[in-house]
């Protein structure tokens, strides 16, 4: 058996999003495999909270920008008093942060998650050209499409290791259909249409909100339900108040019982226009519920057209209107997505699947640097 490994896993978000759950799932799965995992968390964050409750050892540190030079002292200090084996960095600033503490301390092999799947190029006068290219041991690109973007940007493909995400098959089965559309006012009976996102501009929620009428039109008992919150809130209801369906979209913020909400969809969506691969669409097929999704990132690993689900050219509501018409009205083919969907998630896209592609990942780099390894 394999020696166990000390792994600090370094996150500097104080919310909560997709990223934080894949750093917690990642942390506690190593730590079940028997190697010390450590989650460096954003002090009074809320990965900070949830990784105390799982039991793992947790250190919150201030870190106010990936250039907060008293935070990279502080992490110094955490590498040098328990002499990881792997610094594992999870979002852009614990890039830079942890790099910087790493390669001044010497201690553990630098590894660093991708989640998104837009250029590192994107700012003209940004320092990300240098910083991706200096400093770290391996990547991890969460889906192909993440891994295709870093070597158009130049990166060396022998530095970037694909590890999809994975989630819990069973961690929202059971949910209450009844509770979820009474909170909504949608009819018990009504087909009910929706998607549970983060805020944000590369979810194109505007284009959902776009398509409504054009569902009503084709389906009129149709509902559309946006379930989440977040800075661009205001702007959506000002896009629901236009649509002439708006008395049929339904947005009633930021939900934790999600299992519910999920129970409820007969069909879900996720219009995005950019995706690194998309974790909610792979708690949809755990659930059942088929998927309808525009072709952005990395989500046709997950949703193959006609086969696992449909899918849209992004930022079109006629297509993406077509699209949940046509499913809802063909049982046939709403079977065989929710048949085809659970078995490609239990292939490749469950936790464990992460947890042991991430391991050798990490036994990979040890190897071909073992004098890396912190001494006793």
């Amino acid at each position: 058996m394999a020696e166990p490994l000390t792994l600090f896993h370094l996150n500097t978000e104080r919310t909560w999003r997709g990223g934080e759950g894949q750093t917690l799932a990642l942390a506690t799965g190593l730590a079940r495999r028997g190697h010390r995992s450590v989650v460096i968390a954003q002090r009074g964050g809320e990965l900070a909270r949830r990784a105390v409750a799982a039991g793992l050892p947790t250190h919150e540190v201030a870190m106010r920008g990936e250039w907060d030079l008293l935070a990279v002292h502080r992490l110094a200090g955490l590498l040098r008093g328990q002499r990881p084996d792997v610094v594992h960095m999870h979002t852009s600033h614990a890039h830079t942060l942890g790099v910087l503490a790493s390669c001044f301390t010497g201690i553990g092999v630098r590894v660093v998650s991708r989640r998104v799947d837009f250029s590192i190029h994107r700012h003209r006068f940004s320092l990300s050209g240098f910083k991706y290219r200096h400093g770290v041991d391996r990547f991890i690109a969460i889906s192909q499409a993440v891994r295709d973007q870093l070597v158009r940007d130049g990166l060396d493909p022998e530095r970037i290791a694909l590890v999809h995400s994975g989630v819990d098959p069973d961690r929202f089965r059971g949910g209450d259909a009844a509770r979820a559309r009474a909170d909504l006012g949608v009819p018990p009976d009504a087909p009910l249409f929706g998607t549970v996102a983060h805020f944000g501009w590369h979810k194109s929620l505007e284009t959902l909100i776009a398509a409504a009428a054009g569902v009503v039109a084709r389906v009129p008992e149709a509902w559309i339900a946006i379930i989440g919150d977040g800075d661009l809130r205001p702007a959506l209801e000002a896009e629901r108040a236009r649509s002439p369906a708006a008395s049929r979209i339904v947005m009633p913020g930021f939900r934790a019982n999600v299992a519910d909400f999920l129970a409820a969809f007969d069909l879900f969506v996720m219009p995005s226009v950019m995706e690194g691969l998309c974790t909610s669409i792979l708690d949809a097929f755990a659930v059942g519920v088929p998927v309808v999704a525009a072709r952005a990132g990395g989500i046709p690993e997950l949703v193959r057209d006609g086969e696992t689900g449909r899918l849209v050219p992004p930022r079109d509501p006629e297509a993406l209107a077509e699209a949940l018409a046509t499913t809802w009205r063909d049982g046939g083919a709403r079977q065989r997505f929710r048949a085809a969907a659970q078995a490609h998630l239990l292939g490749s896209f469950t936790h464990d699947a992460m947890v042991d592609g991430t391991l050798a990942v990490y036994r990979a780099l040890l190897r071909e640097r073992p004098t890396a390894r912190p001494a006793d």
